[in-house]
């Protein structure tokens, strides 16, 4: 099962929550004119709009910089075996030319 990202699960979870609570208490309220509860409506859709776009450009700036350590790493690993290989060789130049351990 696709695991869903938390940008997309908060983002639905505060839609159901705004379009449930307009759906409740603005037929409710007649104390505002409807232009009011449109606007407020319309608002609470914008804010929750925006979050989606802030969380998902959050988790793109994790996954970029997740993917730049492990290929750091990666460099980090292949350089260190060269420099095992690259010893090994030494030493056993060093021990095969006879000399004294510097090549």
């Amino acid at each position: 099962m696709k695991k869903i990202k938390k940008s997309t699960g908060l983002t639905l979870a505060l839609l159901i929550y705004v379009s449930a609570t307009a759906a409740y208490f603005l037929p409710r309220n007649t104390e505002i004119s409807d232009t009011e509860k449109y606007v407020t409506v319309a608002a609470s859709y914008l804010i929750v709009f925006v979050l989606w776009l802030v969380l998902r450009k959050k988790e793109a700036l994790q996954r970029k910089r997740f993917e730049e350590d492990n290929k750091q790493h990666c460099l980090f690993t292949q350089k260190t075996e060269q420099d095992e290989k690259t010893g090994i060789i030494r030493l056993l130049a060093c021990c095969h030319s006879g000399s004294s351990g510097t090549v």
